[in-house]
């Protein structure tokens, strides 16, 4: 991230392209806490790239010490405006702000990919915000989802980890797979000490969005993707590692 970037603007819908969609609020936000609550501990969280705290909501049955980090001034304030709960709200680039304490959990989820320099900002996260026995959640979309690489073969991208021009307009700067994610984790130092995917996914977001409407689609359904997924990580909607602090 830099100063020069209009974080506004990234998150606005674009005419071919939704910021986010029904699938990334009602399903993949589910299925996050679920990859992660074996791994909570009691303690602090802080949430890296906040958005509108649509997945903080998520956290506050685990935590009741919620710190948020975000970019955007119009998304941090619509946060604001519509949690009720004590969440300490600091608007600023990761790679210049300065926070108070250590965090016993570090989220970031879907954001890695939106920075210029992720190794930088993960070795802040490694020897300046994670607590000593502490856990980083990192989770990012897929360079080798189903969805993705079929949408190679039909001709819409060039390869796996293209940056489409909608995903350019809303800030992408790389498509992680599960070898590039972890090598960036390594280069910041971090410890790796589990790895994942979450729900296999073989349609678009915006197909899912139009199946969530029907009754196609079950809970029984879902459930199993999200099953199916633990099996092949690598043809995950989302790729998942969980750090601990490393020298």
């Amino acid at each position: 991230m830099t100063s020069d970037r209009d974080y506004d603007a990234e998150f606005k819908d674009t005419a071919d392209h939704r910021y986010a969609y029904n699938f990334d609020f009602d399903v993949m936000h589910k299925y996050m806490v679920r990859s992660f609550e074996s791994f909570f501990r009691p303690g602090s969280v802080l949430e890296l790239g906040s958005f509108k705290g649509d997945f903080t909501r998520r956290l506050l049955p685990y935590f009741d010490d919620i710190t948020c980090v975000e970019a955007s001034g119009e998304a941090i304030g619509e946060a604001r405006a519509t949690m009720s709960q004590s969440i300490d709200f600091h608007q600023g680039m990761f790679e210049t702000i300065d926070l108070p304490k250590r965090y016993d959990h570090i989220v970031l989820t879907h954001v890695l990919e939106h920075l210029d320099d992720p190794v930088a900002v993960m070795q802040r996260i490694n020897t300046e915000w994670l607590a000593k026995d502490g856990r980083f959640f990192l989770v990012c979309p897929n360079a080798n989802a189903p969805s993705r690489q079929i949408a190679v073969k039909m001709g819409l991208i060039s390869h796996n980890a293209a940056i489409t021009p909608a995903e350019k307009a809303h800030g992408h700067r790389i498509t992680y797979s599960l070898d590039t994610l972890e090598r960036d984790a390594i280069a910041a130092g971090l410890k790796v000490v589990h790895r994942s995917g979450i729900f296999f996914k073989a349609l678009a977001n915006f197909q899912w969005d139009q199946l969530l409407n029907t009754d196609i689609i079950s809970d029984e359904y879902l459930e199993g993707c999200f099953m199916l997924g633990q099996q092949y990580p690598d043809l995950c909607s989302s790729i998942f590692l969980v750090c601990e602090a490393g020298e």
